[in-house]
């Protein structure tokens, strides 16, 4: 690409100008990866080793802790490194990678997230359906096609991103490589092109939280009717989990990307960063087992046989 003669590599944003604030920074973003990869590991491995969880909340889950990992293992094992080296470099086909990833794993998680709206929304307005509407291949296929289309769009943006001429240095003001930091480089009136492919995406992401919402309009009109208490208990406790994480991913990215240019600086971006970034794919295993009790039951069941092998 046009860039790459004459940019090698980016500067990233430190977190801290101290020695020991870098180290703490360290083991403050170790400990959250360690937690993120922990939770979702034991997610994954629960759905797919206890028969009770292959159904197809449980599939979508278990999509959703992998996007989890992929997404928090692009830009924090990089983020960790700077702190603990003192470094801020990152290459050019490095940045370009990352972005890559971390949208492709971001987008498709949001479209997951959607389809999962659309299960809950069958399981309790239409139960009668639910086995021919979500069956195993419909699973897959909804699944494939929210990787698949988070794959293209990542791959679009990032070509588009890379495509664009940079003259305006190359020192990011963020701690990873994203699409609205690489364009602040870009030369004047040279963005314009991927600036209108990031207005088309927002239509279409508009789209799936209206999809969302209107979704979960009729899903709580249905718990709403339900005549049995224990039935909308049972109802409630499979949708909050679900839409407690959408409302953390939403709301951390919405304000990421569309906060009035007046209130933001640095440290605020940064902050904003690491909360759409680094704090879902950590919480998201806490969100789903803590309502869950079919969720419980199976990890209490994969610590009891890990145990029962030690000894």
């Amino acid at each position: 690409m046009s860039n790459r003669s004459s940019i090698t590599e980016f500067l990233l944003l430190a977190f801290a100008d101290t020695r020991q604030l870098q180290l703490l920074h360290f083991w403050l973003f170790l400990g959250i990866y360690l937690a993120a990869l922990l939770g979702n590991g034991l997610i994954i491995t629960a759905v797919a080793c206890d028969h009770r969880l292959h159904a197809p909340m449980y599939f979508f889950l278990l999509n959703l802790s992998l996007l989890d990992l992929g997404s928090i293992s692009t830009i924090l094992p990089k983020a960790i490194a700077n702190s603990l080296w003192d470094n801020r470099a990152i290459s050019y086909q490095g940045c370009m990678a990352q972005l890559c990833f971390f949208f492709f794993f971001v987008s498709a998680e949001y479209f997951l997230l959607t389809v999962m709206a659309y299960d809950r929304y069958v399981a309790i307005c239409k139960p009668l359906h639910y086995g021919t509407l979500l069956g195993g291949r419909a699973c897959v296929h909804m699944a494939a096609a929210a990787w698949g289309t988070g794959f293209l769009y990542a791959v679009l943006h990032t070509a588009n991103t890379f495509s664009v001429p940079l003259c305006q240095g190359n020192v990011l003001d963020q701690f990873f490589c994203e699409i609205p930091q690489i364009l602040k480089l870009a030369c004047p009136n040279a963005s314009l092109k991927e600036i209108r492919l990031l207005v088309v995406s927002v239509c279409l992401f508009f789209g799936y939280f209206v999809f969302i919402v209107l979704s979960y309009v009729q899903i709580f009109r249905a718990v709403l009717r339900m005549p049995s208490e224990q039935g909308r208990h049972k109802a409630f406790s499979t949708c909050l989990p679900h839409l407690a994480v959408v409302s953390l991913f939403l709301s951390t990215a919405i304000f990421a990307y569309l906060k009035p240019p007046s209130i933001s600086s640095p440290s605020l971006d940064l902050v904003v960063a690491v909360l759409y970034s680094v704090v879902p794919p950590a919480v998201n295993p806490l969100i789903y087992s803590m309502r869950n009790q079919e969720l419980k039951d199976a990890l209490k069941k994969l610590f009891e046989h890990r145990l029962f092998l030690c000894h």
